[in-house]
């Protein structure tokens, strides 16, 4: 798996910085994005902001490469699947709790009409 999906030494750097580190910031972004009614594209855009950041980390910490689209990809396509939790988390409650009378949950990340 090492040069496909991660390039580190070892897979608990990739895991401490993209997976806990990375993927605790996507979800607070999503967050974020879905409590002050922002639309899904400025979700993924912020995403992609915080996949450079995530390379920088990787860069500057251990001596990772940083302009490397493959490795971009793999760690925005993490970031993203956090965010896009995060987010449909988030706006599930938001719909359920404002909406009460019209929406009822129907998982942890989705809604459905009463």
């Amino acid at each position: 798996m090492q040069g496909i999906l991660y390039e580190e030494a070892s897979f608990m750097q990739f895991l401490f910085v993209t997976v806990i580190m990375g993927g605790w910031t996507a979800w607070r972004t999503g967050k974020s994005v879905a409590e002050n009614w922002h639309n899904y594209g400025t979700l993924a855009l912020y995403v992609l902001l915080l996949g450079i950041a995530i390379r920088f980390i990787h860069h500057a910490l251990f001596g990772g490469s940083m302009l490397t689209f493959q490795y971009y990809f793999v760690d925005t396509t993490v970031l993203l699947l956090f965010a896009t939790a995060g987010y449909r988390y988030y706006r599930t409650k938001q719909m359920t709790n404002n909406y009460y009378w019209l929406y009822e949950k129907a998982s942890p990340f989705s809604w459905r009409a009463k």
